[in-house]
């Protein structure tokens, strides 16, 4: 491929009005609004008390207009303009300026987030009724929880400060802000986000845990989860709190727990012989040295955990071994031990391979990352946490939309979803006051793009019912 010289010599001119460069709004919203969003958002956030009078107008319109925002590839409030260029005043209604959106996010306060993120919650239970999302739902359910810690520059982001993230397998202290999420997903359906909140960077990584978890519980029940659900987390989340959080509401734990000398004893009293092999499906990542290894030994036991509270519980310790490699010459093998607490039934192997796959969080984090969740763009703790909430109802939504374009799509990164659905160019023609658009000839994706189109506007039976 070659630019030809004369190029150098163009003219160039913004100035066509029937122009969009993201078409794929048109069926991603339009699926949102099957899900019930606008409605959702009427029900259920209300911004009574505003610092501008005209701030709080209109607050489904303009949380809308934020999420087509993210899914266009907005990561921060000025990229939210790209809803009004060219065309696309022609496609929606009620699109609004950066500023205004911008003032909207700023009138939030820790009410208004709990009520939006109860918006999240809802819209997740009709996306899944509407596209199928989660498939296999009714049979086993996976919740993970987690945090992470998105960096910020500067004191005028409240609730900024220092907390530890590992960056290259090293702890370091880095000034941020510290989403805590939980994801659910099935053997057959990638994750999607069940709940965020955002806290200050010092804040402990299994603060909040627990609601969190029950939330998380809550909504997979409410959309279809009838079957087994299991509740995994790394050492942040092996504590009493969550254990009996998911003890209460009827679902499993697989969680692990820190090393304490009741754990180690537990270790020391499994006998040689009760150690099998267990191979991964693929490599995995060792959390002390950080080499991939791709076989290990486990073992379980009987524990109890807890015992110094009020409810101890009792349930299976599955141990992990792996030979430690860097003592090129021991007279005798040397292991380090990764033990976690279950009631999952599975084999003992099965178990653990299972807790292992509480990694898949991660790729969401990924996505969010790679997306909107960039950067937390304003100077406001509350209009941060509506954000992130934002950012989740997009990552769900485009989820839901993948899942009805293709079985590739169903599980494809955030980033693939944008460019292959959302951000596909096309001018608005109205021959005969029909809407037409022209898309791309010889666009790579077209039949999976007709095939999203075909499915978000088949002959419709109502919106889906209002969780």
């Amino acid at each position: 491929m070659k630019l030809p010289y004369g190029w150098s010599r163009a003219t160039l001119v913004f100035d066509d009005q029937n122009l969009v460069s993201c078409a794929g709004l048109v069926p991603v919203m339009a699926l949102a609004e099957r899900a019930g969003l606008s409605e959702l958002v009427e029900e259920r956030v209300a911004i009574r008390t505003t610092t501008v009078r005209s701030a709080a107008v209109n607050p489904a319109g303009k949380l809308t207009s934020i999420i087509a925002g993210m899914a266009a590839g907005a990561d921060c409030i000025d990229d939210l303009d790209v809803i009004r260029s060219g065309g696309m005043r022609r496609l929606f209604d009620g699109v609004y300026a950066p500023a205004t959106l911008g003032q909207f996010l700023r009138e939030f306060t820790h009410g208004h987030c709990m009520q939006l993120a109860s918006v999240a919650r809802a819209h997740l239970v009709n996306l899944v009724q509407a596209s199928g999302l989660l498939p296999g739902i009714e049979d086993q359910v996976f919740i993970d929880i987690d945090s992470l810690l998105r960096p910020v520059y500067g004191h005028a982001k409240q609730g900024g400060s220092f907390g530890h993230t590992k960056i290259a397998g090293r702890q370091v202290l880095r000034r941020g802000l510290s989403p805590l999420a939980t994801t659910i997903s099935t053997s057959q359906g990638a994750p999607v986000v069940a709940g965020i909140r955002l806290r200050s960077g010092r804040a402990g990584s299994g603060k909040g845990a627990a609601s969190m978890v029950v939330e998380a519980i809550a909504t997979a029940r409410v959309a279809g989860a009838s079957g087994e659900i299991l509740v995994r987390g790394d050492s942040a989340y092996g504590n009493h709190a969550v254990v009996a959080a998911c003890v209460k509401a009827g679902a499993r734990f697989s969680v692990v727990l820190t090393k304490n000398p009741a754990v180690t004893a537990a270790i020391a009293s499994i006998p040689e012989h009760a150690w099998t092999p267990v191979h991964y499906p693929g490599a995995v990542v060792d959390p002390d040295t950080g080499e991939l290894i791709s076989d290990a030994e486990v073992a379980e036991t009987e524990f109890t955990a807890f015992a110094s509270t009020k409810h101890p519980v009792t349930a299976r310790l599955v141990v992990r071994r792996v030979r430690d490699r860097a003592r090129e010459e021991e007279l005798f093998p040397v292991w380090r031990h990764h033990p976690f607490f279950t009631n999952n039934t599975e084999p003992t192997a099965q178990a653990d391979i299972t807790h292992r796959r509480h990694a898949i969080i991660e790729t969401v984090f990924a996505d969010l990352i790679d997306g909107p969740l960039a950067h937390l763009p304003s100077g406001r703790f509350a209009a941060n946490s509506a954000w992130a909430i934002c950012a989740a109802i997009t990552h769900n939504l485009l989820r839901a939309a993948g899942t009805l374009t293709s079985p590739r799509h169903a599980a494809a990164r955030g980033s693939t979803l944008r460019r292959h659905i959302v951000t596909v160019p096309a001018r608005i023609a109205r021959p005969g006051r029909r809407r037409v658009m022209h898309l791309p000839e010889h666009w790579p994706w077209a039949q999976h793009w007709k095939t999203l189109w075909n499915n978000v506007f088949r002959p419709a039976t109502g919106p889906p019912r209002v969780a």
